[in-house]
């Protein structure tokens, strides 16, 4: 795992590197410490990273600046801050998780192993999925999402006006994040539950969820009896 924190004040820094490569041991590959924002960026766009942890105060400046080109990217970003009642607004933009200031290493670690895991965040406040334009990041709001494309390493968000979106997370990362008005339906679907109007068993005994603009998406064999469940 390549990890970078970023933190303006160097004993927080030096903590949370020691407790991270006690908790990560052999898992971690890299971890890069950087106390300001724009040497942030420069280093996000020319490193492969698996994960950022970031301060919301940097020097003075906001981590919100760096949060949104941080979640448009294919890593997960979790915060660690004193600022508690920015941590809603963290989480609608699309963190993993929020560690309040000052932690212990129990927290660090129960925010670390979600990483590695298929667990939801614990909150279902996140509003917006960040996505790359033309050097810029666009914030789509997840009310316009009906669903979403594996498409490799990438995922394509459908959008309800038509469009369609390329996002940098895999299917697994955003499943982690939206909450649980989006259902796995299939290994490369993720699909709004309010959006499905009828599940149908098409020829071959193939499983197919409809949606209100007449789409139609495959469910998983494995997966048929607990989405229709969850549908009714």
């Amino acid at each position: 795992m390549n990890i970078l924190i970023v933190e303006d004040e160097s004993r927080i820094a030096k903590r949370i590197e020691r407790m991270t490569r006690t908790i990560l041991g052999g898992v971690l590959q890299s971890i890069k410490h950087i106390n300001t924002l724009q040497e942030a960026v420069t280093f996000i766009e020319n490193n492969e990273l698996d994960l950022v942890l970031l301060d919301l105060n940097l020097n003075g400046n906001s981590g919100f600046d760096l949060l949104t080109t941080a979640v448009s990217e294919s890593f997960h970003t979790i915060i660690i801050s004193a600022y508690k009642d920015q941590a809603i607004t963290a989480f609608e933009y699309g963190v993993l998780d929020f560690v309040p200031k000052p932690f212990n290493r129990n927290r660090l670690e129960q925010a670390l192993y979600r990483t590695g895991t298929k667990e939801k965040t614990a909150t279902n406040a996140i509003k917006f999925l960040a996505v790359k334009k033309r050097h810029k990041v666009q914030l789509i709001p997840i009310e316009d999402v009906l669903y979403i494309k594996g498409a490799g390493v990438y995922t394509e968000l459908f959008l309800a006006n038509g469009k369609k979106e390329l996002h940098d997370k895999s299917l697994e990362k955003l499943e982690q994040l939206l909450s649980s008005s989006f259902e796995r339906i299939h290994k490369s679907y993720l699909v709004k539950m309010s959006e499905i109007t009828k599940i149908k068993v098409a020829s071959g005994s193939k499983y197919m969820a409809e949606l209100k603009n007449g789409e139609r998406i495959p469910i998983g064999r494995t997966k048929y009896k607990d989405i229709k469940a969850k549908w009714l």
